[in-house]
């Protein structure tokens, strides 16, 4: 999307923000750079004589070794062995047993971006024509030895939602765009493009005669036109989860290999605001050679462009192998557009923008420095020319090599043959006139981004750029390598980009359930297949392939860097929310049908897509921005409920659940009409003047098999088992008397402060403002949490930018109400604080568990209702802050998209709002004393650690201004909604500062937040007296999975083409796990009687499923495309021996396979 600056100070306004472009080229066998022969000779004769002088220094210091004795040697002469070098290739001890957790280790780089943030001033010095930089200049011989190769790239950048609907972009610009590349291409072969999002490509496609596929197919494989990236759309990297990441890669990757056949190599990133470093691992597990990136701090881009490292090797920060290295480009101005993409001087560069040529009557606006383009000829060439030499020469000058890459576009850019052909025919004139003087030491051309990347890494073999004591990688030599993120981006002066991370946060809610959803879905899908042996039972399934294939399309257009930010035209958020909404129904009443099958209620032979379920799903929505409601049961004398409850996870699921009923007296029974204990406590409401919906809460502890189904029975009369036992009621309350909800008992609470408790903690709340103080633990130990709430005061924050003034107020005032539920399995505080507002913002609850040696038993869960509506609290961004006494000094941990964690420092030189990060699913403080206290989220939002002690988080902001990026709007579509935190505190944490992985404890509760058991209830009751078929269970897992060995999805990605014939090498099954890494300090906390193991051993395909075939299981790339494991960079590139597998800490592993049943 683009985004406005100012007439001037950044060298102009510009009308639109590039963002995108396109991958080409067929697939070759990429093998990795190696330094030249030369160079390997004299590192070799210098490592030599190294080596000789360390030996001899050694035996001087200790003298010659005595001989190794068979008896064990003491711990003095042990002490003595030569020091171990870190070695650069695996880790890996006797690999078919065990691979270390190298997961605390760190990388070995050049560059680290806290090195970056530690060292650069900030203070935005002006540079002149390059505002953000300094005076660019050059001597004249440096292309002497080695002429300055230009390669222009034409690209438009189609941002899929934005101002318009995708549907309304298509139809206006996207379409005609795709019309005049394959056209405009086709008329002379020197013409190059690269078109990124997969999105509209495919709906062009659908539109697209047979002619004009067959021109774009072969503009591809001639290598004119190049797909970079391939995802569906180019997405956001701070918001979003790497589970939908995958997803949409994958997506568009696999459309583009299966109706054109390439799969693209180059990564094309031109407008995400900021960069997480997991994208950079996700395409390098996807076979990717390189990436371009623009959007990073301006200060950053000054400082790399200073040393000539705004091209590097971007490297996990726990990879000590340099298996996940990728090279990457770093555009070095303020925008992607042409004023900013020639040269360091925009007033010059926009002169070559040749569809703002006044003469020709386009669109675009007129260059705001004064300079307009004007037309190409043999009487101006020359001086035109020279003019755009200096330019490239000026931008060369930041980079090591004499390779250039110059891209040539903007938002929805070249949308008729008179633009497209205005650019190529005045370009193609410059170009003519450089390359036939040879004094001039210049050849440019157009070209592809792989046309750049390959003369680069070719010129890079041929002339070495490391400079002394450089890491560098084995990848691409003579760059250096860097690990980190680039977080939070500013594009200029105070102006940072945190509020996107919050911003719609309804509708990042509301993604995060999508992909659950789908994720079950696409479990349930293959074992519904994987079980099936006959033609018959594959019509239930595979007709549901459409709107399987729209779900996983929707999450990926959400994914877009308009869409899950919550950056885009209101009406474009109800579009992108209406598609969330209709997939989540669509995904719902599938499960709702296949839990039958799956569990045997109705033959597959019975059940079509059109037979209505028994079964529907617990919570609804009634539209696509409403709250989802839990149905009532309505429990009627003489009658019972079945509910049916599927359990995503990898690992047996014991935990308390909860249903909403409408009667009290009520009773639990399991499928073997076993009575269950249960509890039941009144529902509570974000209502003031009603506190009490008149409903009930129905808890018991349920027991679910690893990504199985267990059947449980709510029922209403005379089944011989105890009612569920009531809840009793505390109250603080203004209310005088107290409206006690029938059938409970009240009492008042009479001092100034409260609890809650189960065996591993006690919970201390303040009555006056119902706010927790204090957490105090089993073992006596106190952890300091005083909880608050505020909010920040914002005129001049936006869509994208926080701009607080001054820092967060807290709202919370004694009075109010407080209602404390204390049951057999559930205690819960609800409070319904007092704020300067007739109708709080906010309620909360606060619950502890005590299911009994549970996971859930250990966490605090903390659920904030949010309503954030009416002009009252315009210009308002509202916090929870959680005020620690843990000696953090001001560094914390986020997650980066769900996947890693990311080390953050509040530096007083840059204001607040730079020092708020993403938080996609967990931040973290942790002490000298080993102490951490963890925050799990299930939607993304926006972290900060402002003092000692503190970690903060923003819940909602409803801003009146547009800030200035393009948007044309503010953010005033708030909607009530919910956010849910699982906080935890461990104990005996690591102290390592580098890389710091949540314990695995910690891993497992973010798993069940994020992963919850999805409920269904049936649609009709059943009568008591007729005993009623018991359902029983589905446990398809053997036994269950390693604890940290996580599923991130179990799919058949092509279900359309499923019942087509077997193909030999594809199998139809798709299998990807993650490793995950952890704290092994603190790893026995999350060892439960339901997660007994960690993945040391292999994990073995052929007994993982009961009553399940494994076969032909293939290693592949994370987009299921790619089988090389050299270019996928997996340190073990064998096939799997005898269907087993070992995966290291931090991978992802992709596996094909097919299932066929045993019975």
């Amino acid at each position: 999307m683009p985004r406005r600056s100012p007439p001037g100070s950044y060298g102009g306004s510009q009308s639109l923000l590039p963002t995108t472009s396109s991958k080409s080229k067929l697939p070759t066998n990429r093998k990795p750079r190696k330094r030249t022969k030369a160079l390997l000779i004299n590192f070799l004769l210098i490592a030599l004589l190294l080596s000789l002088l360390f030996l001899l220094l050694t035996l001087l210091h200790f003298g010659v070794p005595s001989p190794i004795s068979s008896s064990s040697s003491s711990s003095s002469s042990s002490s003595r062995s030569t020091p171990i070098v870190k070695p650069r290739k695996s880790i890996i001890i006797n690999r078919r047993r065990h691979i270390v957790n190298v997961s605390a280790s760190s990388a070995v780089v050049d560059i680290t971006t806290k090195d970056l943030y530690d060292k650069i001033e900030f203070r935005d010095v002006d540079g002149g024509p390059w505002k953000q930089g300094w005076n660019v200049t050059y001597r004249g011989d440096e292309w002497e030895k080695e002429k300055l190769k230009i390669f222009v790239v034409p690209h438009s950048h189609n941002d899929p939602g934005w101002k318009l609907t995708v549907e309304e972009y298509y139809q206006l610009q996207s379409r005609q765009i795709l019309d005049t590349i394959v056209e405009t291409l086709s008329k002379d072969s020197r013409r190059k493009f690269i078109w990124e999002e997969m999105s509209y490509l495919e709906r062009w496609w659908r539109d697209a005669s047979p002619s004009k596929q067959e021109g774009l197919s072969s503009l591809i494989k001639n290598g004119q036109l190049e797909i970079v990236g391939g995802g569906w759309v180019m997405n956001d990297e701070a918001n979003s989860h790497y589970f939908a990441i995958i997803e949409q890669i994958a997506e568009g990757n696999m459309w583009l290999n299966d109706t054109i056949g390439v799969i693209p190599k180059n990564s094309w990133a031109i407008d995400p605001f900021g960069y997480s470093s997991t994208m950079a691992y996700l395409l390098r597990r996807m076979g990717f050679e390189n990436m371009l990136i623009q959007r990073t701090h301006y200060e950053l881009k000054k400082e790399l462009a200073l040393h000539k490292n705004l091209e590097y090797i971007w490297r996990q920060s726990w990879d000590i192998t340099e298996t996940t290295d990728i090279f990457v480009h770093m555009m070095p101005f303020y925008s992607y557009d042409i004023p900013h993409t020639c040269g360091p001087e925009p007033a010059i560069c926009c002169q070559f923008d040749f569809a703002r040529m006044r003469a020709r009557g386009f669109k675009y606006e007129l260059c705001p420095w004064g300079e307009h383009p004007v037309e190409t000829t043999q009487e101006n060439v020359q001086e035109r020319a020279s003019k755009l030499l200096d330019q490239y020469r000026k931008k060369s000058t930041l980079y090591r090599t004499n390779t250039l890459l110059i891209p040539l576009g903007d938002d929805f850019r070249f949308i008729n043959m008179d633009e497209a052909e205005a650019q190529f025919r005045n370009y193609q004139i410059l170009f003519d006139h450089i390359n036939s003087n040879p004094s001039l030491n210049a050849e440019a051309k157009f070209g592809t981004l792989d046309d750049y990347f390959t003369a680069l890494r070719e010129e890079a073999e041929r002339v070495n750029y490391s400079l002394p004591g450089e890491v560098g990688s084995g990848q691409v030599v003579g760059f250096p390598s860097l690990s980190g993120d680039f977080f939070t981006y500013a594009d200029r002066q105070q102006d940072y980009w945190s509020g996107y991370y919050v911003s719609r946060p309804f509708f990042k809610a509301v993604d995060r359930v999508l992909e659950h959803t789908l994720r079950g879905a696409e479990i349930m899908m293959s074992f519904l297949l994987g079980y099936c042996h006959r033609v018959q039972c594959e019509k239930f399934p595979t007709s549901f392939a459409h709107k399987l294939t729209a779900a996983r399309r929707n999450l990926a257009l959400f994914q877009h860097h308009d869409g899950v930010t919550g950056t885009a035209k209101d009406h474009v958020v109800q579009d992108y929310g209406s598609r969330m909404h209709t997939s989540l129904q669509d995904l719902q009443i599938f499960m709702s049908k296949a839990i039958e099958v799956l569990l045997g209620i109705r033959k597959e032979k019975e059940k079509s897509d059109q037979s209505p379920s028994l079964f529907e799903a617990e919570q609804v929505r009634s539209k696509y921005d409403a709250q989802p409601v839990h149905k009532p049961i309505a429990a009627r004398e003489g009658h019972l409920h079945t509910v049916i409850l599927f359990n995503p996870s990898e690992q047996t699921r014991e935990e308390v659940v909860n249903v909403v009923v409408n009667r009290a007296a009520i009773s639990v029974l399991d499928s073997n009409w076993t009575c269950v204990l249960s509890q039941i406590s009144p529902e509570v409401q974000h209502d003031k003047t009603k506190l009490f919906t008149g409903r009930h809460r129905l808890y018991w502890k349920a027991s679910i098999p690893a990504l199985g189904l267990r059947t449980y029975y709510i029922a209403n009369g005379n089944v011989e088992c105890e009612k569920a036992t009531q809840s009793k009621l505390k109250y603080a309350s203004e209310f005088d008397p107290f409206p006690c909800p029938s059938p409970y008992s009240c009492s008042k609470i009479d001092s100034d402060v409260t609890e809650i408790r189960n065996e591993h903690q006690t919970l201390v709340f303040d009555v006056n403002n119902g706010l927790l103080q204090k957490i105090v633990h089993s073992n006596e130990k106190e952890t300091v949490v005083s909880e608050e709430i505020g909010m920040y005061t914002s005129p001049d924050s936006g869509a994208y930018l926080f701009k607080p003034k001054g820092g967060a107020q807290p709202i919370v005032q004694s009075g109010g109400h407080l209602v404390i539920s204390e049951g057999l399995l559930v205690q819960e505080v609800f409070s319904y604080p007092k704020t300067r507002w007739e109708k709080s913002p906010i309620s909360h609850s606060t619950r502890v568990y005590t299911g009994g040696n549970t996971l859930q038993d250990q966490v605090i869960e903390m659920e904030y209702h949010v309503e954030l509506l009416g002009e009252d609290f315009n210009d308002q961004e509202l916090i929870v802050r959680y005020k620690t006494g843990i000696d953090n000094k001001k560094i914390f941990y986020s997650d980066l998209n769900g996947f890693q964690m990311s080390r953050r420092e509040t530096y007083d030189k840059i204001p607040l709002q730079g020092n708020y990060y993403p938080m996609p699913s967990l931040a973290f403080i942790q002490g000298s004393t080993g102490q951490r206290f963890s925050v799990h989220s299930r939607q993304s939002l926006g972290v900060a650690s402002l003092e000692d002690g503190w970690l903060e988080i923003m819940l909602d902001r409803r801003l009146v201004r547009d800030d200035g990026r393009g948007l044309g709007q503010g953010v005033m579509d708030n909607r009530a909604m919910t956010v849910v935190f699982h906080l935890l505190v461990d104990f005996n944490i690591s102290q390592v500062d580098s890389v710091s992985n949540p314990s695995l404890l910690s891993h497992l509760v973010g798993a069940h937040l994020n992963y919850p058991i999805n409920t269904f209830i049936a649609k009709k009751p059943q009568d008591i007296s007729v005993r009623v078929p018991q359902y029983g269970s589905f446990a398809p897992l053997a036994k269950p999975l390693p604890c940290d060995l996580h599923i991130v999805n179990f799919k058949v990605p092509r279900p359309s083409k499923y019942s087509q014939p077997l193909e030999e090498d594809k199998p139809r099954f798709a299998l990807i796990f993650n490793r995950r890494g952890y704290d092994k300090a603190y790893c026995h906390k999350g060892r439960r009687p339901n997660c007994t193991s960690v993945a040391n051993e292999p994990v073995n395909f052929s007994d993982m499923f009961k009553d399940l075939a494994v076969t032909k299981v293939k290693p592949t790339s994370l987009n299921l495309l790619q089988e090389d494991m050299e270019i996928l960079g997996y340190d073990d590139q064998e096939p799997p021996q005898k269907g087993q597998v070992l995966i290291s800490p931090m991978e992802i592993r992709a596996y094909k396979l097919e299932l066929r049943p045993l019975k």
